[in-house]
């Protein structure tokens, strides 16, 4: 079993892989093709996603059953005492995102707690 993860690639690129593997979702690829056709479509996944990341996954013979392969993509495999894990870097001093606030939170009531608990004043 073969997955590949394609994000902003070319849509030529999305083409290129449905002759061997069905699109399931947009942008992910899932199939059984042999290990050559796996190596072949991947080298060219890696030449033609251009700004776009991807992500490989494939069954081996190994302790986890499977391993996978990133191109492009902030989070990288690192092998940890035989087992594969993702290293996620740590999040950058530069502009917040949606996930990491700026601002600690107001503690406190709310406004519409206020207006529920005294009403409209």
């Amino acid at each position: 079993m073969t997955v590949i993860v394609l994000t902003n690639c070319p849509a030529g690129l999305r083409g290129y892989l449905t002759r061997w593997l069905l699109e399931i979702s947009p942008g992910v690829f899932l199939g059984n093709p042999s290990a050559r056709i796996r190596e072949a479509l991947w080298t060219e996944v890696r030449a033609y996603a251009h700004q776009g990341r991807a992500l490989l996954a494939h069954q081996t013979d190994s302790e986890q059953g499977y391993t996978f392969a990133t191109h492009d993509h902030a989070w990288h495999p690192t092998d940890h005492d035989g087992l594969t894990l993702i290293h996620r870097p740590a999040p950058s001093d530069g502009p917040a995102s949606p996930s990491r606030p700026t601002a600690p939170p107001q503690t406190g009531w709310s406004k519409a707690a206020k207006r529920r608990k005294f009403g409209n004043r």
